[in-house]
């Protein structure tokens, strides 16, 4: 038994000094593609940062990011985290019906303080008509495939107290109620945090409702598939190999329609509404209108005149497509990366309605619609 013993702790500390060895021999990675976000650096080393504490969360932080094959151990992790029916792994809850979930966490006084942003938004940019349209993330219309006892604050109840906050001119769109009423549909993604583009088209129907314009039928459309391996941000955190990828689906427009897409202020144009390249990516959402940027301004062929900023998460990306059959001229803002006086912006476009599109779970951290109260 000491033989076996020894042998043990031998083996073990091989395993561990060659875990070290491999994390200390490979070369940083600035990006993680698993994960669509930038890795830590090896934080910046001095005295103040060492006695405040914030080297060591730095370097934990560094740690975890660049640890060597991290994405094969997380997969045995959340393996081992379903044998022994935990309910979550990095945060991500095991679903039903192969869903994922990331639990809603009590909103905080951001919340609140971005409901105000736009309050003072509002004060300048009287006679122009903004819309709002907050949505839910899959765990809300889903509750019952969360596994027993998973603890989650309500999407709806913060969506309500943003409404009840925002004081000033502004006509909310109620995507919750039509995308509970559609749930039977593929309208979220199993794997992602994103809802898919036939959750985007029900919350587009109930845009144009409250935006007193006529709707397209989905009869319109052409629908089609264009990935069946996209696996999303809850994949990243969760890495369970038993989940099954998402499929991807398309509304190409049956009637004559273009689209001239300038990005950025004219650093890249597009003639279409979709990045084909993402689809070879893991990042496949970005086939949306190829992602992130500061700016997109949309050109279409609708001559009415008629002209729409959209201060927004990424969730407008897969909307987007369908908002553009109705607008000669779209404005798509991303206020994390532009800090113009937007009241003023509105101004100088001669912008006739505004619409805020920011999932709730987004909404309530985002620390950006700041930039509304210059």
């Amino acid at each position: 038994m000491k033989r076996l013993n020894t042998i043990m702790i031998v083996v073990f500390a091989v395993f561990i000094g060659g875990i070290a060895c491999m994390n200390l021999l490979a070369d940083d990675q600035p990006f993680s593609q698993a994960e669509n976000r930038p890795l830590m650096e090896f934080p910046k080393v001095s005295l103040d940062r060492i006695t405040s504490g914030a080297f060591t969360k730095d370097v934990e932080t560094y740690l975890s990011d660049q640890f060597v094959h991290k994405r094969f151990w997380t997969s045995i992790k959340a393996t081992a985290q379903k044998v022994v029916l935990k309910k979550d792994n990095n945060g991500v809850y095991f679903g039903e019906d192969g869903y994922l979930f990331e639990k809603f966490k009590p909103p905080s006084e951001q919340l609140d303080a971005n409901s105000e942003s736009i309050s003072r938004f509002l004060e300048k940019t009287k006679g122009v008509s903004v819309y709002g349209l907050l949505a839910p993330t899959s765990i809300e219309i889903y509750p019952d495939k969360l596994p027993k006892f998973a603890q989650t604050a309500s999407e709806t109840a913060a969506i309500q107290r943003v409404e009840e906050q925002v004081k000033g001119d502004i006509s909310w769109i109620d995507a919750t109620g039509a995308l509970k009423a559609a749930k039977e549909q593929p309208i979220y993604f199993h794997t992602d945090h994103h809802w898919t583009t036939h959750g985007a088209y029900v919350a587009y129907r109930a845009a144009m409702e409250k935006m007193g314009m006529a709707p397209l039928s989905s009869d319109e459309f052409a629908i089609r598939t264009v990935s069946k391996n996209f696996r999303g941000t809850y994949d990243a955190k969760a890495n369970d190999p038993s989940v099954e990828s998402d499929e991807i689906d398309v509304f190409e427009p049956k009637f004559h329609v273009s689209y001239d897409v300038d990005i950025d202020d004219g650093q890249s144009k597009m003639d279409s509404l979709y990045a084909w390249e993402f689809l070879e990516k893991r990042d496949q959402y970005s086939l949306f209108l190829g992602g992130n940027h500061r700016a997109v301004t949309i050109h279409s062929n609708v001559k009415n005149g008629r002209k729409l900023m959209i201060f927004k998460d990424s969730y407008a990306h897969a909307l987007v497509p369908f908002l553009a059959n109705h607008f000669e001229e779209i404005y798509m803002v991303d206020l994390r990366y532009d800090h113009r006086d937007m009241a003023q912006v509105v101004k100088e476009k001669e912008i006739q309605d505004v619409l805020f599109v920011y999932n709730i779970a987004g909404f309530a951290e985002d620390e950006n619609l700041i930039w509304l109260r210059q």
